[in-house]
């Protein structure tokens, strides 16, 4: 019998809210702060902006995937202490890699339908500048001449298991498809530039919450908080730029093909937050929820090929729905790699004016564990400025998975 994906439904659940912090690239503004205050703050801020109370959460739900700090076996019970939440509330990580905060969503998801809790508080944060320089042997001693360091941000992008790094599947990918450079670097032109005119029309601003210096406090806690490089206010994406073909051309392969710095996901330190609830305490609250849970699907692929995860899991996720590809409206595929995201919508023959309409990870960034949720959120939002009905937010995943979410527009007309 050949395995299936693992496919999740729910009938009565709502993402009642979501944000998220500016993303930055690593080692500038955020490069000296802690992932797990990142995620406080934007816990913080999702508790203030949707109008759930603290006291309410019965569950917190966090991902994050390097630990990035001495205290990282503590982020999501912190994120939940100083967002407020009462104390007697678990808390627990996620990793899925960079599907991570989907799955937070979809983990929270199931606590509400099975009626465990009413209200999760869910956070993904990311610090990729605090990735360590590690070394995993040297507990017994150092012997002469295995002296060993390694870059973990760097070393994690290989696969041991297939022998490949995460850019070289998009390469696989590339060669697979035929997908030339000059077409990644024009995928990843639009890219930028719809990321500056979702920036410049504000769109962005209203998922995004401004950080600065700040304390957080709890009676009975140690005080803790964000402590800027230059004491500035952090407000705005700070890889969108524009970007043309030509000067994406000028830069050289980072893994011997079509794949550059340039026309790769940017990488950034960044926190995103979002309010899971059932639909039942939504109405009794009064809060007019962003978007209905309806479905997610997580489903492996060969390792080689990774970047192509996405296809699958959103095959089997509308499968499950009832609905065709063609019926959803917009598509959030975490763009890894251009080649990687140019792949998965050649192979589900995606409309491309569907696609990553506000920019993706290539202007953005992708924070790993935090990326997950600011998909969700960000075609959660796309869907109602425009009144349109089905989305879907979806990554691949380094080791060889995909996984996809649909959500639907509770305002929706069509």
């Amino acid at each position: 019998m050949s395995a299936k994906p693992l496919v999740s439904t729910w009938s009565d659940v709502v993402l009642v809210d979501g944000l998220r912090t500016p993303f930055v690239d690593y080692n500038s503004a955020f490069g000296l702060v802690s992932p797990i205050d990142l995620g406080i703050k934007a816990g913080r801020e999702v508790l203030k902006r949707s109008g759930v109370a603290a006291d309410d959460v019965g569950t917190v739900i966090c991902g994050s995937m390097a630990q990035a700090s001495y205290d990282a076996y503590m982020l999501p019970r912190h994120v939940g202490l100083y967002s407020g939440v009462p104390i007697a509330v678990p808390a627990h990580l996620v990793q899925r890699v960079c599907g991570t905060g989907v799955e937070v969503l979809a983990q929270a998801a199931d606590a509400v339908e099975l009626g465990r809790a009413e209200v999760a508080l869910c956070v993904g944060a990311e610090s990729m500048s605090r990735n360590p320089v590690a070394a995993y042997t040297h507990r017994g001693g150092f012997r002469m001449g295995q002296v060993e360091f390694k870059d973990f941000l760097w070393e994690a992008l290989l696969d041991p298991a297939a022998n490949v790094t995460m850019g070289g599947t998009a390469e696989n990918l590339a060669r697979r498809y035929q997908i030339t450079r000059d077409e990644v670097d024009a995928y990843a032109a639009r890219s930028f530039a719809r990321a500056v005119d979702a920036q410049e029309r504000g769109f962005l601003a209203g998922e995004i919450v401004p950080v600065t210096n700040e304390v957080f406090e709890r009676d009975g806690l140690e005080p803790r908080g964000i402590r800027l490089k230059k004491g500035e206010e952090v407000t705005a994406d700070s890889h969108i730029r524009p970007s043309s073909v030509e000067a994406l051309a000028r830069i050289r392969p980072a893994f011997g093909g079509v794949q550059t710095g340039g026309n790769s996901s940017a990488v950034v330190d960044g926190a995103a937050a979002a309010i899971v609830a059932g639909a039942g305490y939504a109405r009794r609250a009064g809060l007019a929820p962003l978007a209905r849970i309806l479905a997610c699907a997580a489903v492996g692929v060969p390792p080689d090929i990774m970047g192509i995860g996405p296809v699958p899991a959103i095959q089997a996720v509308a499968a499950r729905a009832g609905l065709r590809v063609e019926d959803i409206d917009r598509f959030e595929i975490n763009e890894a790699f251009g080649a990687q995201a140019m792949a998965c919508a050649r192979e589900l023959g995606l409309d491309e004016a569907k696609l990553n309409v506000n920019g993706g990870a290539i202007a953005i960034g992708h924070p790993l564990g935090a990326t997950g949720i600011r998909l969700a959120v960000t075609v959660a939002r796309a869907l109602r400025e425009t009144g349109l009905r089905y989305g879907v937010a979806s990554a691949c995943i380094g080791g060889g998975q995909g996984i996809a979410m649909l959500v639907e527009n509770p305002a929706a007309t069509n």
